[in-house]
């Protein structure tokens, strides 16, 4: 693995998901592979899990870790070729991620989307900005379009929960007073329409994600309909794709409840933190022994330690 920029990145997914659970088993295994090795962790953005479980990831490598938040501990960063730097930008990506890759034998990097201008947010362009000049290999701790370090720790959890071969899993929609960005829902789609699954996206009218994302799924506006019968349903709140970056609704019908719940066959609820309870999902199901929220998230640990230890053995 040279890069981990997206789904495109992975050979065999099921090979990484039994990587995750090798490492969570035995966490120190692969400890001298990461020896005088050091990584970069980027944040243009706020972070828990992502920053906590990279970095508890890198260790059990081996590896030296070195974390930045850009604009707090470094100067703010250009992104954009030829532009003249008259404003509050004071380094150009060029230099800094030419700089950062001297440093660092992998940089991460963490961007979110503005959710101003949609061309703009689909090119990545903070990620490819680094991809570029950095010279090293790049992760994605979360771009304006994905997240693939979540969606293989989702994999991994659905791979631990599921008592059928073949789960039902729902994405639904969840309601939001603010607009977010569809990234974690674009990576989660992604990455379901490659595992053994009926999958099954609820979302309102005019919440569609982009079709690059939604694959093979099947999209219905029925939310009562796409529980019927799930094995896992998985919370999201994303602003519409359509009319970019809009809150169009804030139904509050949308909301994940026992009730709903209880159109399941017993299904587990997931969500990829943090999460506004009685929001978008009650305290009621997140308090049950049906959500696996936590588990799912302790699963970073795995997901980010099994590509880590793939990107190593690229260098």
């Amino acid at each position: 693995m040279t890069n981990f920029l997206a789904y495109d990145d992975v050979t065999d997914l099921n090979a990484l998901i039994q990587e995750g659970l090798n490492a969570k088993q035995n966490p120190f295994a692969d400890q001298s592979l990461g020896h005088n090795k050091t990584i970069g962790l980027i944040f243009f953005n706020s972070s828990l899990r992502t920053r906590m479980s990279t970095q508890k990831a890198a260790q059990n490598l081996g590896m030296n870790v070195i974390m930045m938040n850009v604009g707090q501990d470094s100067w703010g960063l250009e992104m954009e070729e030829g532009t003249v730097m008259n404003g509050d930008k004071a380094e150009h990506v060029k230099e800094a991620a030419a700089v950062v890759g001297k440093y660092c034998d992998i940089v991460a990097v963490r961007a979110f989307a503005g959710l101003q201008d949609r061309e703009q947010d689909y090119r990545e362009v903070v990620l490819n900005q680094f991809k570029k000049y950095a010279g090293v290999p790049i992760v994605n701790l979360e771009s304006a379009t994905r997240h693939p370090l979540q969606s293989l720790a989702d994999c991994i959890t659905i791979e631990e929960f599921k008592v059928r071969k073949r789960p039902k899993i729902v994405l639904t929609w969840l309601p939001h007073f603010k607009p977010l960005p569809q990234a974690v829902a674009n990576s989660f789609s992604e990455w379901m329409n490659h595992l053994d699954a009926e999958f099954v996206i609820a979302n309102p009218e005019g919440y569609d994600l982009a079709p690059e994302f939604v694959g093979s799924a099947r999209v219905t506006h029925n939310q009562d309909e796409a529980f019927e019968g799930a094995d896992f349903i998985y919370g999201k709140n994303w602003s519409s794709y359509e009319q970019y970056g809009q809150v169009l609704t804030q139904d509050p019908s949308w909301m994940v409840t026992m009730d709903k719940m209880r159109l399941t066959d017993n299904g587990k609820f997931m969500h990829c933190l943090p999460v506004r309870r009685n929001m978008k999902v009650t305290d009621e199901v997140l308090d049950s022994p049906q959500s696996i929220v936590i588990e799912q998230a302790a699963n970073r640990e795995w997901s980010a330690q099994a590509v880590l230890k793939g990107v190593l053995q690229g260098l």
